[in-house]
């Protein structure tokens, strides 16, 4: 097997490598071996990572284990619910392609034979496996695994719980005494937040696709069966190695078909969206928006865990997993059974005997919670390139909703309106100037859409954006409307009063304002100046892509 690494710690012209290797204490019988890096994202800010340490010490024993040399090197990654509601937020979303960069640097730089990802939480698990397919050396996700749920008012909660009590609390249907006990609850321990959020949809999805071994989604974070994973990881990572089976032969188009059926089964986060466009993107594969609707016409919504409904990832974990979602979608010949996966096995290998052990949580085909997946791609005269909802998340009355436009140009002035009550039933919340370039960054919308349903408005109002929504948002909240209000977008062209059409089963989203009418606003519209001029934000401006691509950089 002729490794990479030989090239800083073979041969007579690579001494100076080695005696760099030798000054941190590697032996000559280590740099012998393959040179296995260990991304961690382990850090002291995010709840997902700050047991990061155990999983990427457990990964190294099965690397060492397996007969490789273990290198631990550093990621960073920003915590979503830390970084909400404030500037913080832009850096999240841009942050996905410095940690890809990241990877590729460490792995080219330092010539690592093969590696083993160790993220949880929302855009480092993408960034990292973006940075994997770039390099193309074989490579196993290992992800820190879901928070247990907590507990509020005597029921099973979590993070979407604690942004909904702000709005409750902003009309007095709470007190300060009750809001203190759900900031105290919901949250109890390490892990990925506990709904079927970014993080811990990206986690499954790496499970779906076959880059991460079975249980990768859904072991919770404090069960010693995660630490098991992160040696049967590390071992992993050797027999690809030895068989070389790299990402990109994981990675395809079939595989993200895949994916994409249990994301529907699932139903996932919106955020999904742009993280599989841009996985498909490095790997080099095809793929477009109109899949997603392809795919949900097809397979339908089996889970609804918060914050579409009360179950959370322990109980997910508890059914069965992802390979009992997956055994029940190979009963309507939703998946390709026959794909080759980190395992070295096949799916159909990976998920022989598996089935749904609870009911509650993962529903069989014969009893889904809709015939249609749980993601809706819209298109309209407000998206020509599309626009996404979490369609599994949105109450029955607001799949189709007509209303007056409130227009917003940032999410600051949205939020500071809802919590000042100014927002009423049957209306519908524009918030642009909010995407990749004219945030910059694609803001989440947690705070706005929880405050709504906090204030009950979940039912009666609809949020557009050119932004993007927290896996924990629910209702009747649309994303990524492209083109953006930066770029010209129509998003730009509402005005307060506009009535807005919204029709999710028929994929559709218009303003009913005449072509001309829009025609005469574009020619006098003035686009506001950047909202950051420097640093690295301003750099990600100027060189990102449209939500409907990925917001990759060009």
């Amino acid at each position: 097997m002729e490794l990479r690494s030989a090239n800083v710690t073979q041969g007579v012209e690579r001494a100076p490598n080695r005696s760099l290797f030798y000054a941190m204490g590697y032996t000559k019988e280590e740099l012998d071996r393959p040179l296995i890096g260990v991304v961690s994202a382990h850090s002291e800010i995010v709840p997902g990572h700050a047991h990061l340490d155990k999983i990427a010490q457990a990964v190294k024993d099965g690397i060492r284990m397996a007969g490789g040399t273990p290198i631990l090197v550093p990621a960073i990654g920003v915590c979503d619910g830390i970084a909400m509601g404030h500037v913080g937020m832009k850096y999240s979303l841009a942050s996905r392609e410095l940690i890809a960069d990241s990877v590729e640097t460490m792995a080219m730089a330092h010539q690592f034979d093969a590696l083993v990802l160790v993220p949880n939480c929302d855009k480092i698990v993408p960034g990292m496996l973006m940075g994997a397919l770039r390099l193309n050396i074989p490579t196993v996700v290992c992800s820190g695994g879901p928070m247990m749920a907590g507990v509020y008012d005597g029921e099973e909660v979590s993070l979407s719980k604690m942004f909904e009590a702000v709005g409750a609390r902003k009309i007095g249907l709470i007190d300060d005494a009750k809001l203190e006990e759900c900031e105290t609850g919901v949250c109890p321990g390490c892990g990925s937040c506990a709904g079927m959020y970014t993080a811990n949809s990206m986690n499954c999805l790496c499970e779906a696709i076959g880059i991460a071994l079975p249980g990768n989604g859904t072991i919770p974070a404090v069960h010693s069966r995660r630490i098991m994973l992160a040696k049967h990881a590390g071992m992993a990572v050797m027999e690809l190695l030895k068989r070389d089976i790299k990402p990109r032969d994981i990675i395809n188009e079939k595989s993200i078909r895949n994916a994409l059926a249990c994301d529907m089964a699932l139903g996932c986060s919106t955020n999904t969206v742009l993280h599989l466009l841009a996985i498909a993107h490095e790997a080099g594969v095809a793929f477009d928006l109109a899949l997603f609707n392809e795919v949900s016409a097809q397979v339908p919504n089996l889970c609804h865990l918060a914050p579409a409904g009360p179950t959370h990832m322990q109980d997910l974990y508890a059914a069965g997993g992802i390979p009992a979602v997956q055994a029940e979608l190979v009963k309507g010949g939703y998946l390709d059974t026959s794909l080759i996966t980190a395992t070295g096995k096949t799916v159909g290998e990976n998920i022989e005997g598996a089935f749904i052990k609870n009911h509650n949580a993962v529903r069989p085909l014969d009893d889904p919670y809709s015939a249609t997946g749980g993601l809706q791609i819209l298109w309209g005269n407000i998206a020509p390139n599309g626009c996404v909802v979490k369609r599994s998340a949105v109450a029955p009355e607001m799949l189709a909703h007509s209303g007056p436009a409130r227009v917003f140009n940032s999410e600051d002035e949205a939020i500071d309106a809802i919590y000042k009550g100014q927002i009423k039933e049957g209306d519908v919340v524009v918030i642009r100037y909010e995407g990749p370039k004219g945030g910059p960054g694609m803001r989440e919308m947690l705070n706005p859409t929880s405050a709504l349903a906090g204030m009950k408005l979940d039912r009666t109002v609809a949020l557009i954006t050119d932004g993007r929504f927290s896996g924990a948002s629910r209702g009747a909240s649309i994303g990524h409307v492209s083109p953006e209000a930066a770029d010209g977008g129509p998003i730009g062209l509402i005005e307060e009063g506009d009535i807005i059409a919204i029709d999710i089963p028929n994929a559709s989203i218009n303003v009913q304002v005449s072509e001309d009418v829009l025609a005469q606003r574009r020619a006098k519209l003035v686009m506001p100046e950047p909202k950051i001029k420097t640093g690295w934000l301003s750099r990600y401006a100027r060189l990102v892509s449209s939500a409907n691509t990925g917001a990759v950089l060009k």
